[in-house]
């Protein structure tokens, strides 16, 4: 028997990356596919010939497969009713961002994965790549000194059809939780307030809200400001944005492209001049581990098989819900909200 039984909530086109992720560790078997239309778990278990059980239940597939890790890759509304599950029937969770649709979900979940001593992990995929690493690593090690502002830009304009073009707020709910998380990885600070005001500029294919301005400051005293929109079409950013970073002593650029560098003030006398003369600072790639959905999962199993809390552990993620939520208040009801009051 394999260490780790996987039982699959939600059998859609992401579950594919997770399943081809599980089928290629020799720890793992799939044992379990569940979904609310039969056909779609079905659909799943012939694409990769698993012999496995098909359910529409997700507390009689893991009382029939004997699975200790579920899989959470249905939609955010049902993260709470899945996890809880997961976690009472004594699995191990590994789920889509976000980890919950509201803030008194996400705290139940916390509180369910304390009380049986099982992992809740959320997947932060973007924070997986070696780039952002050493960003984070120019950051962190004191390269452009006490770190002031933090400013992401992200511009794209995907017509994706579905779902997204009907949402209320398709840009801070389904995309803006990446740059935000990342933004609290890069600097190594959480979110104290925000202040947001999100529109649908004209042009625009989406229903809801496409575009925001967000102002969050965050624990360490600096101040993050997302720019970004979802209907921009022309000069696109990467989707890992573009990233200007302001410290006492330089400035760290990351173009979401290609590596990451800084501009610092330059040793020696320069009393007495209007600019100050910098020097380039490269970032060290010593971050050894694999990209997007694939590291993010390694992390989640060797948290489990270490007995530690992953990276991207629940009671972690948490603030980066929190910048979501926080932000969509701070839009309805156009003042600053303070995180605590979430």
């Amino acid at each position: 028997m394999k260490l780790y039984r996987v039982a699959v909530a939600g059998c859609g086109g992401m579950a594919r990356t997770w399943v081809e992720y599980a089928l290629k560790r020799e720890d793992a078997e799939i044992v379990a596919l569940v979904d609310l239309y039969p056909e779609a778990a079905k659909a799943m278990a012939d694409r990769y010939g698993l012999a496995c059980g098909t359910y529409t239940d997700l507390k009689t597939a893991i009382a029939e497969s004997g699975a200790n890790l579920v899989f959470d890759v249905t939609i955010p509304a049902t993260h709470h009713t899945i996890g809880k599950t997961a976690l009472e029937a004594g699995c191990h969770v590994f789920g889509e961002k976000p980890m919950a649709a509201t803030m008194d979900e996400a705290r139940d979940l916390i509180a369910t994965a304390e009380r049986t001593g099982k992992s809740l992990s959320v997947m932060q995929n973007r924070r997986y790549d070696a780039n952002i690493r050493a960003l984070r690593g120019l950051i962190l090690g004191g390269t452009i000194g006490k770190v002031g502002y933090v400013g992401a830009d992200f511009f794209l304009g995907p017509h994706f059809g579905g779902f997204r073009d009907a949402m209320d707020s398709p840009l801070i709910l389904d995309m803006a939780i990446h740059t935000f998380d990342q933004a609290r990885l890069v600097i190594g600070a959480d979110p104290v307030s925000v202040y947001c005001h999100e529109f649908n500029p004209p042009g625009s294919w989406y229903k809801g809200n496409a575009a925001a301005v967000c102002i969050f400051e965050m624990s360490d005293g600096s101040t993050f400001c997302y720019r970004g929109s979802w209907c921009a079409e022309g000069a696109p950013t990467s989707w890992e944005a573009s990233w200007r970073i302001t410290g006492e002593r330089g400035t760290a650029i990351w173009d979401g492209h290609n590596a990451p560098y800084a501009e610092v003030v330059a040793a020696g006398d320069q009393e007495g001049k209007f600019f100050r003369d910098c020097e380039r600072a490269e970032a060290a790639f010593d971050w050894e581990g694999r990209g997007g959905h694939a590291g993010c999962l390694d992390e989640m199993f060797a948290a489990v098989a270490e007995g530690r809390r992953a990276e991207t552990d629940c009671r972690d993620n948490i603030h980066s819900i929190a910048m979501v939520l926080g932000a969509l208040e701070s839009a309805k009801t156009g003042r600053k909200i303070w995180l605590n009051e979430l």
